[in-house]
């Protein structure tokens, strides 16, 4: 979706700003249509791809809510108010998931909208599902032919991801397409969970009577896969006294139970993932190079929800949603309103898939037992939470979207004028800087620093 292919619709109320929009909106192919007193059509979909722009005054006669707009209309609002977000964030509801102060600018004006287009792209972008897992995002679907590519063989997979990106279904997956060991079990072991002492017993297995307690025989995790495939999750966890013993199986491909003296065949798949760097292990040996090496025959990196980006993050939160809420309550509430999707798209998840998750059933079990998308206040509280945790986790190399500009060294008078000496001459810089007294470079330095671009309006100074 396109600036081209939008339609502005403009409440203005007594802020007068709809013809601000207009001119910042020139040339765009953007259509803006003052809405004050426009009577619009019941079905959102005659709307096209519509977007508000609403001023806070028209909330004087409590006509205009997100309910009202957002939610009858299925159109995300941008809010125009004197007070920024950022100087009193604690002033705003939820709702008002974008906030231009009264004296936007064109650029910001243009910024926001792109994001908004942004969400509303994702939001219809028709999800590529390969069976349960979503892949909007290129990075996710290059993952899954190299998965579909390596599935049907038999040498050793390593999957590398953070906490909670899915690897163990991306395991299932290998399995799962395996010709030969998807016929058999898929066997899972958390190595960070093997008590000390017990790994003889719970890898290789023990005969009756091989110890005290032993009543009867017991087929260890390795026998247990054989036929199938063995996946050892936090294979890094594994202590490197119990990795040299997991190594000579591997390498012989026999067990032999604990007090027995018959060795069994093995044959199985061999799949391992891990969250930690197992390179940098090896080098600081901490982990046996022998047993990478025999592990990492094929490497998957599975990228982090971050990586993924906002598409895939609003895709698996609509499906999570669905399955919470159900088909049936998902009809009678209708989409989730732009200000949940917002939030979400713009959250930081260092526990990633799982971690989103966790907020999707939140949310969705507020709104199936309220049958209500606010939930009496309590998506509120659930998203500030969820918003709060992941501004104290976000990297901070990356940080977030800034779209608005810092105002604290702006003459608001001087930009005025600026705007003023530019539109009396036609936008030609020369000409404007000999009329300004200035040079062309200084004037060209201003126009910067304000955010003046052709056709710029200029904003009414409060009387």
């Amino acid at each position: 979706m396109n600036l081209d292919e939008l339609v502005i619709y403009v409440w203005e109320g007594q802020a007068d700003i709809a013809e601000r929009v207009e001119r910042c909106m020139l040339n765009l192919g953007v259509d803006v249509i003052r809405a004050d007193g426009l009577t619009l059509p019941a079905d959102p979909s005659e709307l096209g791809n519509a977007i508000a722009v609403v001023s806070v005054t028209v909330l004087e006669g409590a006509r205009f809510t997100r309910q009202g707009v957002e939610g009858t209309f299925g159109m995300p609002v941008l809010w125009v108010s004197a007070s920024q977000r950022e100087a009193s964030p604690g002033s705003y509801a939820m709702e008002y998931s974008h906030v231009l102060p009264f004296d936007f600018t064109g650029a910001e004006l243009r910024a926001m909208l792109i994001r908004i287009l942004r969400r509303m792209q994702s939001n219809q972008r028709q999800v590529q599902r390969s069976d349960d897992i979503i892949a909007v995002a290129d990075c996710m679907q290059r993952l899954l032919n190299d998965v579909d590519t390596f599935a049907d063989c038999e040498h050793s997979v390593l999957i590398v991801g953070e906490t909670g990106v899915g690897k163990e279904r991306i395991a299932e997956r290998l399995h799962e397409r395996n010709s030969h060991y998807g016929q058999g079990p898929f066997i899972v072991v958390n190595c960070g969970a093997i008590p000390d002492g017990l790994f003889e017993s719970l890898f290789f297995g023990h005969a009756k009577g091989s110890f005290t307690g032993a009543v009867t025989a017991h087929k260890g995790f390795l026998e247990q896969a054989n036929g199938g495939t063995l996946f050892l999750d936090e294979i890094a966890d594994l202590p490197l006294y119990q990795q040299v013993k997991l190594l000579r199986v591997l390498e012989e491909r026999t067990v032999t139970r604990l007090g027995s003296a018959s060795p069994v065949r093995l044959d199985f798949r061999l799949v391992a993932a891990t969250n930690k760097p197992l390179r940098e292990l090896v080098h600081e040996g901490k982990f046996r190079a022998d047993l990478f090496f025999r592990l990492a025959v094929i490497e998957l990196q599975i990228p982090s929800l971050e990586e993924r980006g906002e598409p895939d993050k609003l895709a698996i939160f609509h499906s999570i949603l669905r399955k919470v809420v159900g088909e049936d309550m998902m009809a009678e509430l209708g989409d989730p309103p732009f200000f949940i999707l917002d939030a979400v798209a713009q959250m930081y998840f260092p526990g990633n898939v799982r971690e989103l998750r966790n907020l999707a059933e939140r949310i969705g079990v507020a709104a199936r037992q309220t049958r209500d998308w606010a939930a009496d206040g309590a998506t509120e509280r659930i998203l500030k939470h969820a918003q709060s945790l992941s501004a104290s986790t976000f990297p901070p190399e990356t940080g977030g979207e800034t779209l608005l500009a810092n105002r604290s060294n702006w003459d608001m008078d001087e930009r005025n004028r600026i705007i003023a000496a530019l539109s009396a001459n036609d936008w030609k810089r020369q000409n404007t800087a000999q009329h300004l007294g200035i040079s062309r470079k200084v004037l060209w330095e201003k126009m910067r620093k304000y955010q003046i671009s052709d056709g710029e309006p200029e904003v009414p100074m409060p009387g």
